[in-house]
């Protein structure tokens, strides 16, 4: 998932940009990377918000045997996203779950995991650590884990685990999601949405009047 805050994390730091373009697939999460899209000619009817892809998946595959595994969150979090999506979806299978600590693991710790993931064999890889965490482990262990798919998917644990609120559905899909999740945690995110989004809105003034190409 890509929004303001990893394209800006991206222009800041091209390690982190290295991680981005080694990436199979990036989606446009935010609204301003689909209203930029749509300005530079591509058909783009919507955001792909993390949430939404979850139930989507949930839903078009839930009879189809993947094994589920969920990496990120909090231990109590997780608990309740399990307990959410299996009523939602009975016939899912769900092998494991992991609440890694607020640190850096060592390397033997971080063996253990990669370990317990590849023993329970999981099809899809959910990780839920928030950008740009999430990206980084997953171009860290991508050739070291067994699984088909890994999708990095942000706050969706959260919020299918009735933890976080969600902002209503016209303030998503008008780009004003930023302003509800500032306003409900405003100490942990100022920075990312006054500081991350005014740069981008900078860089895009350059590139729409032709005061500077980006790549």
């Amino acid at each position: 998932m890509t929004n303001v805050h990893s394209v800006i994390e991206a222009r800041n730091r091209p390690s982190f940009k290295a991680v981005l373009d080694s990436a199979d697939l990036c989606v446009p999460d935010g609204m301003p990377l689909v209203w930029l899209g749509r300005l530079s000619g591509h058909v783009l009817k919507r955001r792909v918000y993390g949430p939404d892809l979850m139930l989507e998946f949930f839903r078009s595959t839930s009879m189809k045997g993947y094994k589920h595994f969920f990496y990120g969150g909090a231990a109590e979090t997780l608990e309740k996203l399990v307990k959410e999506l299996r009523k939602l979806f009975p016939s899912i299978e769900i092998v494991g779950s992991y609440s890694p600590p607020f640190r850096i693991l060592s390397p033997q710790e971080d063996g253990s995991v990669v370990e317990m993931i590849n023993k329970a064999a999981p099809d899809v890889l959910w990780v839920g650590l928030g950008c740009p965490k999430q990206e980084s482990w997953m171009n860290e262990h991508r050739d070291r884990l067994n699984a088909r798919v890994l999708l990095g998917v942000g706050q969706a644990f959260a919020i299918h685990a009735r933890q976080a609120v969600q902002a209503p559905f016209w303030l998503r899909e008008h780009g004003f999601e930023w302003l509800f999740r500032l306003l409900v945690e405003p100490r942990r995110l100022w920075k990312r949405y006054l500081v991350y989004n005014s740069q981008f809105l900078c860089l895009l003034f350059l590139e729409v009047f032709k005061l500077k190409r980006f790549e």
